[in-house]
C-alpha cells in the first residue's frame, strides 16, 4: 500500500496518536460505558498506588492495548479510539489486587432489572474470556467495531504492571486485598492466652 500510513508507518510525531486515541471516543454510549467501568474499578486501583503512579499505570495499559491491537491487524486502516484498552488495564490490576470484592451486576430483562453480586474474579474472568473469544472470532475481519485485542492487551499489561506500581503500605488496611485474608503484623503483640 504505497502512500498509505498504517499503524506500522509512524513518522515524526505520529506516535502521539496512540496516546491521544486513549482520550477520544466514538460516541456518547462509548464514553459513558468507559467512564462507568473506570468509576467502578479505577478508584480502588488508584488508592493502591497514588495518583501519579495511577496515571503511569493507566497510560501503560493504553499503550499495551494499542500494541495488542496493532499486532492483531498491522495493516488495518481502521482507526482505534477510546479508553477501553487502558480501562482494561485498570480491570486487570483490580483482579490482582481485589479478586474477592463483590461487584454488583445489573441484568435488564425487558422492563425488570435484576441485580446480584459476584466476586470480582468471576466478573472480570467472564469479561476477559468474552474479549478473547470475540477477538478470535474477529480475526480476518476488515470491518470496524470493537477493538477486542486492545481490551486483552490492556488487561494483560494491567496484570503485569500492578506488581511494579502498587504500594503495599497503601494496600495493607484493605480487608479484601489479595486471595486470602491478611494478617495484621501488629497482632504478634497480642497474647494468645487472653481472650477478648
Amino acid at each position: 500500500m504505497a502512500g498509505v500510513n498504517t499503524c506500522n508507518g509512524f513518522t515524526g510525531f505520529g506516535f502521539l496518536s496512540v496516546l491521544t486515541s486513549m482520550f477520544m471516543h466514538g460516541g456518547w454510549m462509548h464514553i459513558i460505558g468507559n467512564m462507568l467501568f473506570l468509576w467502578i474499578f479505577g478508584g480502588n486501583v488508584e488508592d493502591a498506588m497514588g495518583s501519579v503512579r495511577f496515571l503511569v499505570f493507566y497510560l501503560l495499559g493504553g499503550l499495551g492495548a494499542a500494541a495488542a491491537q496493532i499486532i492483531s491487524g498491522p495493516e488495518s486502516l481502521i482507526p482505534m479510539v477510546g479508553a477501553s484498552g487502558a480501562i482494561g488495564g485498570v480491570m486487570g490490576g483490580y483482579l490482582v489486587l481485589y479478586p474477592r470484592v463483590k461487584v454488583h451486576i445489573l441484568v435488564p430483562l425487558f422492563i425488570i432489572f435484576w441485580t446480584f453480586r459476584v466476586p470480582a474474579w468471576a466478573m472480570l474472568g467472564y469479561w476477559i474470556a468474552l474479549q478473547l473469544f470475540e477477538g478470535i472470532v474477529s480475526f480476518g475481519s476488515s470491518s470496524g467495531g470493537i477493538a477486542f485485542w486492545a481490551h486483552v492487551g490492556g488487561f494483560a499489561v494491567g496484570i503485569a504492571a500492578i506488581f511494579l506500581l502498587k504500594d503495599d503500605e497503601l494496600l495493607f488496611d484493605h480487608p479484601y486485598h489479595g486471595w486470602s485474608d491478611t494478617i495484621d503484623p501488629a497482632s504478634i503483640w497480642n497474647d494468645p492466652d487472653k481472650s477478648g
